[in-house]
């Protein structure tokens, strides 16, 4: 897989629907990502460390 991903891609590694990773990215609540040409790319470094970002070690911290 490729260093630099498109959204749907992006959406594919991270078992999200794209509509449900745009969401993210609007609220500002989904991983880093890059506007190249005005199009919307992702490092899979940085949705990497978003999914790391998110680890919870019991459902009490989740939320």
């Amino acid at each position: 897989m490729p260093d630099i991903l498109k959204t749907d891609e992006a959406a594919n590694y991270l078992r999200l629907g794209q509509s449900t990773l745009n969401n993210y990215r609007t609220s500002g609540d989904g991983p880093r990502f890059s506007k190249l040409g005005g199009a919307v790319r992702y490092r899979k470094a940085d949705l990497d460390e978003w999914i790391e970002s998110r680890l919870v070690s019991s459902t009490s911290e989740a939320a």
